[in-house]
């Protein structure tokens, strides 16, 4: 049975200082994700410690440890987050992983989700909920909009009237139950007959309502995370849910057990600043990280009470600063001649917006809809119908160019004033009349009541859900020209940076800020995204590979997946070629269901993900029975390009963050192939052998060693970039100068010294 996290109230003091860390002081020199489950307990990574101090980590990097729903994978649907998850080793399990991560000098940051929980009876809070409704205790815990009718639960494989017909449903112990699912009835259930007629007055009697999943579309009355129905908004705006949903975190905290915190998805909340300031007041010194998705010139608002993002951005900058322009415009034309594809990314973006609105999030725009009628019901300048107010909101998210505005309640800064302008001149473009969309900036801009307030905030936590799924989980998919730049936190459109904007971003960035290549969420880890940007080094031998692999494909299987598959295959190749035909397979289902042109998570084409299948296998056999020149050219010159991006993540201003597993060789595609288990024996093997694996985690050591030896200089020094003469980062500090080029000779002391056309080499000049 789960019980809370009760730690004695003598381990609820301010946290104690322990050898080789000192919270306040200190920033970490560098980070170790793990990704808590599927086999990964607390007494797993305890027996970890000794080979992460020896690797040069300071802090573990835990991804969350809180009650999850049944059978998790990754922890975020979380359905008690005052619980330890039992099945991870329990409070006492991550005690004393925490205490024996302090004594040999290792921090412990802890992930932790406050903008959702799972949308499940398994809930303990939504039980309460499902059993009274309104008046339950936990019913302001839950962003749900009662206005709109009982709560919708679009639990349903098949319409309710043909379950119920049919006698799917039955009532037991207190429970309405079908299949594996039992959902909590309200009081006075025990007066109803189990027969068709009862069991249907019964479900009216509910404070929830059993719907078809196909109705989640328009028929939702919670605020979900992106279109994930099975997660539930939180209200933590509200203080008493802010105080429950971080009990179990303070109580961490204060017992001197985490040192840090990663915020997750912190744009889903109703004011991400106020948040911060909240979390800031009840652990003070505790360094926060959020997860925060930064585009174009966006900075983080440096008002916010955080020590940083956790490092997309930076992934991108290393991206730009490896491509080849030059390559790149020949990858350019010959996609196009290719693909037949015309459209710049924006032009995708703008089209993946709009399917988007009409289908994964067509509840949340019927939603926003009502919201902003509630907006102008007595506005006189306007008299807004249906129609007119679904146009309006759709051309408000479809100008966003970021995740959102950060208007809280007050009027708006000059910045969002400026952003919500320039969405009025392009939806005029666009659409015949913009009075509509006029009064609702206004009413955005210089908020008068709580319909203003309520559809402002609802309106930022849908464009940051909008972008997301628009751009990282579709157009991202569909535009496949250069995939090393379709990123999470990366610009398609913007493959290359200029000096002056490169180093303008180095400067702005503090030594507390996370650096990051590969993660979870990454769309392809660290060392494939560097065979992707190999093509821009070698345009030709990429091109030479897709005309090879061509006569491969069936005739359906479009030129746009014929060439993405050829760059998956690329990313992922290796000695282990059935295994790789698998990932690959297991890949292009997801692909093509995430780009939703062919096939669709809701309804795939068995047909044309056959065809895709078909291809990669004719392809990594064809690699395999003659590896062509082209292939070992374009393989090594990526491992060239992955040593010089392990170096600029650890060495630019910020500290880096190695994902687990990521110090040796990592070749994965998007999720769960970035989640799969990895092999600690073979990685530790790697390190005697000789290659591109043991020379990668060589100079991990050696970086991170330099980081722990130089932290004043890594906390201290400039950095800018000068492309054209190979120096790709130089740190200055004082008289001492920190120089990283590829593909020339390094001057003065030098700490790695590679050979080859792309040599990486560092040292001080």
């Amino acid at each position: 049975m789960r019980g809370t996290i009760g730690l004695p109230s003598s381990r609820l003091s301010r946290r104690a200082q322990y050898a080789g860390f000192q919270l306040v002081q200190n920033i970490p020199s560098a980070t170790y994700r793990i990704q808590m489950r599927e086999g990964v307990t607390f007494s797993s990574v305890e027996q970890q410690l000794g080979y992460l101090v020896d690797l040069g980590i300071s802090h573990l990097y835990l991804s969350p440890i809180f009650a999850a729903a049944e059978g998790s994978t990754h922890g975020y649907d979380i359905i008690d987050p005052t619980v330890i998850e039992p099945a991870l080793g329990g409070s006492e399990g991550f005690e004393k992983l925490a205490r024996a991560a302090h004594e040999v000098g290792l921090g412990v940051i802890l992930d932790i989700v406050p903008n959702h929980t799972a949308f499940t009876p398994e809930n303990p809070w939504l039980q309460d909920v499902l059993r009274r409704g309104p008046d339950s205790p936990f019913a302001a815990y839950f962003d749900i909009d009662w206005t709109a009718g009982p709560l919708v639960l679009p639990f349903l494989p098949e319409p309710f009237e043909v379950m119920l017909s049919r006698g799917d449903f039955c009532v037991r112990d207190g429970k309405w139950c079908f299949g594996p699912t039992e959902i909590p009835l309200a009081a006075g259930h025990e007066k109803y007959s189990g027969d068709v007629n009862g069991l249907a007055a019964l479900h009216e009697m509910q404070h929830w309502r059993l719907r078809h999943w196909e109705l989640e579309r328009d028929g939702i009355t919670h605020r979900r995370f992106f279109n994930i129905t099975s997660l539930i908004g939180m209200r933590i705006e509200v203080p008493e849910v802010f105080e429950a949903t971080h009990k179990g975190v303070v109580e961490l905290v204060e017992a001197g057990l985490v040192d840090g915190l990663r915020i997750d998805h912190v744009d889903g909340l109703a004011d991400p600043k106020a948040y911060l300031d909240q979390l800031a007041s009840v652990l003070p010194g505790t360094p926060v990280w959020v997860e925060k998705i930064l585009t174009g010139a966006e900075r983080l608002d440096p008002q916010w009470k955080t020590v940083g993002t956790t490092g997309y951005e930076a992934a991108g900058l290393i991206t730009q600063l490896l491509t080849d322009g030059a390559g790149l415009e020949a990858i350019d034309l010959h996609w196009r001649g290719y693909t037949g594809i015309s459209a710049d990314f924006p032009a995708s973006l703008e089209a993946a917006k709009l399917d988007i609105l009409s289908n994964e999030l067509a509840a949340e725009l019927h939603q926003l809809s009502m919201m902003a009628r509630a907006c102008l019901t007595n506005d006189p300048n306007v008299e807004p119908g249906p129609e007119g107010l679904r146009e309006a909101v759709t051309q408000l998210l479809l100008g966003m160019p970021r995740y959102r505005t950060y208007l809280d309640g007050s009027p708006a800064t000059a910045d969002a004033r400026d952003i919500l302008d320039r969405i009025v001149a392009l939806a005029s473009a666009r659409i015949r009349s913009t009075r509509i969309v006029e009064r609702l900036v206004q009413h955005l801009i210089e908020p008068a009541g709580e319909a203003d307030r309520t559809f402002a905030r609802r309106f930022q936590q849908v464009s940051g859900a909008l972008l997301a799924k628009a751009q990282e989980d579709t157009a991202g998919f569909r535009w496949t020209r250069y995939l090393a730049e379709n990123e999470v936190g990366a610009e398609p459109e913007n493959p290359t940076i200029i000096d002056e904007d490169a180093s303008s971003f180095l400067a702005s960035r503090r030594a507390s800020e996370m650096s990051l290549t590969s993660s979870h969420d990454t769309k392809r880890s660290e060392d494939s995204r560097a065979r992707l940007i190999a093509i821009s080094h070698a345009p030709e031998a990429f091109w030479s590979l897709v005309e090879a692999a061509d006569p491969l494909a069936p005739e359906m299987l479009s030129h746009r997946w014929r060439w993405y598959i050829v760059q998956s295959a690329l990313a992922l190749w290796g000695t282990e070629v059935e295994t790789i035909k698998q990932r690959l397979r297991q890949h292009n289902q997801k692909a093509m269901r995430e780009a939703k042109l062919e096939s669709f998570w809701t309804r795939p084409d068995p047909e044309a993900e056959a065809a895709a299948d078909g291809f990669s296998d004719r392809l990594c056999d064809q690699w395999k029975e003659t590896e062509p020149a082209a292939l070992q050219q374009l393989v090594e010159t990526g491992e060239a390009l992955s040593l010089a991006q392990l170096a600029l993540k650890c060495l630019m201003p910020g500290f880096p963050d190695i994902y687990r597993g990521a110090e040796g060789p990592f070749f994965a595609l998007t999720d769960p192939d970035n989640r799969l288990p990895f092999d600690r024996a073979a990685l530790a093997a790697i390190e005697e052998a000789d290659g591109f694996g043991a020379e990668k985690l060589r100079l991990t050591r050696v970086l991170l060693a330099l980081r722990q030896e130089e932290a004043l200089f890594f906390q201290n020094a400039t950095a800018e970039v000068h492309q054209e003469s190979g120096t790709i980062l130089r740190r200055v500090w004082g008289e001492r100068n920190l120089t990283v080029t590829i593909g020339s000779a390094a001057t003065g002391a030098s700490i790695w010294r590679g050979t080859g056309k792309l040599a990486l080499n560092i040292a001080w000049v």
